[in-house]
């Protein structure tokens, strides 16, 4: 399958407000239930006003997913939670297509926007992500896109245990 990432527009949000609604992503992605939620979540990273950059994953010439970058210092209290330093990048993603998921779609999309996108960055020597510690699928795709598995912390968000994953230029 061909990847690419197409940058998430306002016209999008309708789609991604219908993958957020499915069972396997709604299980890890549980806030947003509102279209209007997902408008005045994503909406303000798409017209600029928030610096997290936002991408339709694409496989084929069609959308099948989503991914999102961001420094992580633009964050100041998530880069507590985590304690990095500056010079990381932040990475999160879905695969929406259930027929997808466990065929290696989510590790290349990873490998590919990690390298291609993420790092093209010079000032990001490191990526991070933090899966809820019980998405066994999600931590085997970091780990085979190159991440290490380095701690784990309790999320305030949501109370529940996160693996903190690194993967380094």
């Amino acid at each position: 399958m061909k990847l690419e990432f197409r940058p998430l527009a306002a016209h999008d949000l309708t789609l991604l407000h219908e993958w957020l609604q499915r069972d396997h992503v709604r299980r890890w992605w549980t806030d947003r239930e509102t279209l209007a939620e997902v408008v005045e979540h994503y909406l303000p990273s798409i017209d600029g006003r928030e610096s997290t950059d936002l991408y339709l994953i694409v496989g084929d010439g069609h959308p099948i997913g989503f991914i999102q970058t961001y420094q992580v210092a633009g964050y100041p209290e998530y880069r507590d939670l985590v304690k990095v330093e500056d010079g990381v990048a932040g990475v999160d993603l879905f695969i929406a297509e259930p027929e997808l998921i466990g065929r290696g779609v989510g590790t290349e999309a990873l490998r590919q926007f990690v390298e291609g996108v993420v790092f093209a960055n010079s000032d990001v020597h490191a990526c991070i992500a933090d899966p809820d510690a019980d998405n066994i699928a999600s931590l085997r795709a970091f780990e085979k896109a190159g991440f290490a598995r380095v701690r784990e912390f309790v999320d305030p968000s949501d109370q529940r245990p996160h693996a903190l994953v690194r993967r380094e230029r």
